[in-house]
């Protein structure tokens, strides 16, 4: 659809087929699941940021992390609302390659993260010794700059590509605008596209799937000899859960990726897969990266003391003057409640 008063074009993404009697329930559900990620993601963040004895490569690069997932659901979440309370699945093609990009990004910025992290993990396991002279804060600052500027440079030349070409069609084949769906909307050579596309899969998937199963194939090695049960067993569990949550991501991205390049898939699975990789991965990172492990917890609970009591926390910096002054001062409290 092209208005009449501008080159303006009007792009219609896919039905979600809700009847009348399911629009207030759909709406009610999508927002209170945004507002959900977005409040266990910015507890994340506001936790270490706020927490002194966070302030870890393992913390800093979850930190990303966050970031990332909410990027990510603020791409699909209020468009999707929108459009389910007024019933008009129209976006703008400017506002269609906005969503792209944050969709994207969101996507390479999480498997990049998460890469990184599985990195730290593998050196804090298999090389503790080495750990403090390999994770210097010259070393997490590049990993970072890294992760962001080959997300965004990748992203945005994938991206610009589309400039080029002649948009000639108006239906969008997904739920949200993404690259795949973009290119199948013009009429003219998209082989370039395609081809860089392929080049990001494997830079994006490809690499970080390489680097994931080699970390985790050495932290389980190193597991299984330990003759520690109990540490045996805790490692274990967390690197099991942090593997599951990114093959989850990965396989759903690739299928998805793929799915609009090799017609096998059906194109519902397609359209499922899609919004799951921006709807669970948001609500679970915050949860399995975050809110299960121990050091965040503590910094949590730390957030919800009054706050003469975060004054003392965090104007010190040796972690044995936090402990001797956080058990002092709520017996100040109690004699001066008496």
């Amino acid at each position: 659809m092209y208005t009449n008063a501008s080159s303006t074009v009007l792009l219609k993404l896919e039905t979600l087929g809700l009847s009348n009697r399911y629009i207030y329930p759909a709406f009610l559900f999508g927002t209170l699941t945004y507002l959900f990620i977005m409040f266990c993601n910015l507890l994340v963040l506001t936790t270490i940021a706020c927490s002194a004895k966070l302030h870890k490569p393992m913390f800093i690069l979850l930190f990303n992390l966050p970031i990332s997932d909410m990027l990510g659901a603020t791409a699909l979440f209020p468009q999707m609302v929108y459009s389910i309370v007024t019933q008009n699945r129209l976006i703008s093609l400017p506002a269609c390659v906005i969503q792209a990009l944050l969709v994207h990004i969101y996507g390479t910025g999480n498997l990049l993260t998460l890469t990184a992290m599985a990195y730290d993990r593998y050196i804090a396991i298999c090389c503790p010794l080495k750990y403090n002279a390999i994770m210097t804060p010259h070393t997490l600052v590049k990993m970072i700059v890294s992760i962001w500027s080959i997300n965004i440079s990748l992203i945005v030349v994938l991206l610009s590509l589309l400039a080029r070409l002649k948009i000639c069609r108006t239906n969008v084949i997904d739920l949200y605008c993404n690259n795949p769906s973009i290119v199948k909307l013009t009429c003219d050579d998209t082989r370039v596209n395609n081809y860089y596309g392929l080049f990001t899969i494997f830079i994006c998937q490809v690499g970080p799937l390489s680097v994931m199963l080699y970390t985790y194939a050495q932290i389980l090695r190193t597991c299984v000899m330990n003759d520690q049960s109990n540490a045996r067993k805790k490692a274990i569990q967390t690197c099991g859960s942090h593997l599951v949550i990114y093959l989850v991501l990965e396989f759903s991205a690739f299928i998805t990726l793929i799915a609009h390049r090799i017609n096998i898939v059906s194109p519902y699975i397609r359209r499922a897969l899609g919004v799951t990789i921006l709807v669970f991965p948001p609500i679970l990172d915050p949860i399995i990266y975050g809110l299960k492990t121990k050091e965040l917890k503590t910094g949590i609970k730390i957030l919800h003391l009054p706050y003469t009591k975060h004054i003392c926390i965090f104007t010190h910096t040796h972690t044995h003057t936090h402990t001797d002054l956080y058990t002092y001062i709520p017996n100040l409290h109690s004699v001066k409640d008496k």
